[in-house]
């Protein structure tokens, strides 16, 4: 008897371990959780304890620390309350009758007003992109803010830094925020520190993982954003990185590989939105808010060239999902048409729900990904939703290799537009800092459709025979990675 309790007991330790963790896990990982993603914590904790407790550890929470969202919420006081003598919206331009209660969502969520009296001109190519970068850093007479998750020096870069020391030797305060995980992995990055620090720019990392230093948050918390502000007069956002399009790899080069962004290049109040986000970030990593860098704008509502356009920011210093809300309000809101094109396409149950819904009403809906990508369990978790999309009706075009299509925007029938850096997955729903841009006007729009249309002619249509023919293994590995890309 003896020897078959002392056999069992081991058991017995190991069951009543699973049941403390399960209920653990229980207890844990459901709170402010999808329930898609508490149930894949709690699966991965029972079934593999060690590694599902360890991750849990390090990633477990989607927000940041609480004084960095102490810091966004006194920066969006400071915001809400400029907002009031800056805010000057009329319906001259035509703008479609659902617009103005999806403009008050993103000001009560991301504290940003929908303001007249702007103007935008689309970059779409990388050439174009820097030298505008390049020209409008040449033209400042007061101050540069600079933002960007990747910044790299390289020989295609390199121009970029140059203009960067002709404005330090004007007296131009430059500024000059990088994301730290996002940019530390590219030996150009450790050449760009040099370079800044040499021509003595004032520069910081954003959400440095540095827990030597007392700096540490989620490590795959990242600021995704990309802008740059110059004199408080013209600014620019988008997708697109300071770096080589092949992102300095050698097997990138070898193969052809490209990345193609896009950028849009404002003008007009809306400028002070995108500064006073780039202010909110600086304040957030150096404690300190730069001196009255702004300028007054001139809003002329009476010009019918000009735009509507209000600022989106969204990520884990807000309490909700910013950039899902609106993606979604927008997606219902459609009556004709819809085109997004994101490279990373991962929806949650709620933005999934509203693009088929869409479909299934009527609305005409197209998708541009890419026919190969660089993230492995993304592109492949992608694909598991391409069928049911497919079967609805929606229209799927995959923009052909070498070139990895990096652009994140949405035209809705044609009058509203979106710009800017999130993709349409949890990742950017949930743990990145993101930037979109919202342009009402026909003139953009405009723009936006050449450029899709652009894409179109260098894409090719995947139908759902062609889809339901790939491989038993590839419809496993889509599965798989489906199920992975809930853990969050």
């Amino acid at each position: 008897m003896l020897d078959w309790f002392t056999g069992a007991l081991p058991t017995a330790a190991l069951i009543a371990l699973e049941v403390v963790l399960l209920v653990v896990a229980l207890a844990v990982a459901p709170r402010n959780r999808r329930p898609s993603s508490a149930l894949a914590w709690i699966i991965l904790i029972v079934v593999l304890p060690l590694i599902g407790l360890v991750l849990f550890a390090l990633i477990g929470s989607p927000k940041l620390p609480k004084a960095r969202r102490d810091k966004q919420r006194t920066m969006n006081e400071r915001i809400e309350e400029r907002a009031r003598t800056v805010e000057h919206v009329t319906d001259t331009h035509g703008a479609p009758p659902w617009l103005a209660p999806i403009a008050r969502l993103n000001r009560e969520m991301g504290a940003m007003p929908l303001i007249d009296g702007n103007s935008a001109q689309l970059l779409p190519h990388f050439e174009e992109q820097l030298a505008a970068l390049i020209e409008a850093i040449d033209g400042a007479k007061r101050y540069a803010h600079i933002e960007f998750y990747i910044i790299a020096l390289d020989s295609t870069t390199r121009p970029f830094f140059a203009a960067i020391a002709r404005a330090k030797a004007r007296g131009v305060e430059v500024r000059l925020l990088v994301d730290h995980l996002g940019s530390f992995q590219y030996p150009g990055f450790k050449r760009a520190r040099r370079e800044l620090s040499r021509l003595r720019v004032d520069w910081h990392l954003m959400l440095p993982v540095q827990p030597l230093k007392g700096r540490y948050q989620r490590p795959d918390l990242r600021n995704h954003r990309k802008l740059m502000v110059i004199d408080g007069r013209t600014a620019f956002v988008g997708s697109m990185n300071i770096i080589d399009p092949s992102y300095e790899k050698r097997g990138n080069r070898r193969r052809g590989l490209q990345w193609r962004d896009l950028m849009a290049r404002v003008e007009g109040p809306i400028v002070q939105e995108i500064d006073a986000l780039f202010v909110t970030d600086w304040f957030s990593e150096t404690d300190e808010i730069p001196g009255n860098t702004t300028v007054d704008a001139v809003i002329d509502d009476e010009d019918p060239t000009t735009l509507l356009a209000q600022i989106s920011p969204s990520g884990p210093a807000f309490e909700s999902e910013n950039n899902l809300a609106l993606f979604n309000s927008l997606i219902y809101a459609a009556e004709r048409r819809i085109s997004i094109t994101s490279p990373y396409f991962v929806p949650d149950e709620s933005l999934l729900a509203s693009i088929l819904t869409a479909a299934h009403r009527g609305v005409a809906v197209e998708l541009f990904v890419g026919e190969i990508g660089d993230q492995f369990f993304v592109f492949h978790a992608q694909h598991s939703y391409y069928e049911e999309l497919l079967e609805a009706g929606v229209r799927i075009y995959e923009y052909r290799a070498p070139t990895i299509l990096h652009a994140k925007h949405i035209s809705i029938d044609d009058l509203v537009s979106l710009v800017g850096s999130s993709n349409m997955d949890i990742r950017s729903f949930q743990l990145d800092l993101e930037l979109m841009l919202l342009v009402s006007g026909r003139s953009f729009t405009d723009q936006l459709k050449a450029v899709e249309n652009e894409y179109r002619s260098k894409s090719t249509e995947l139908t759902l025979e062609v889809f339901r023919g790939r491989g038993a293994f590839h419809a496993f590995v889509d599965g798989i990675a489906r199920l992975t890309s809930a853990v969050q």
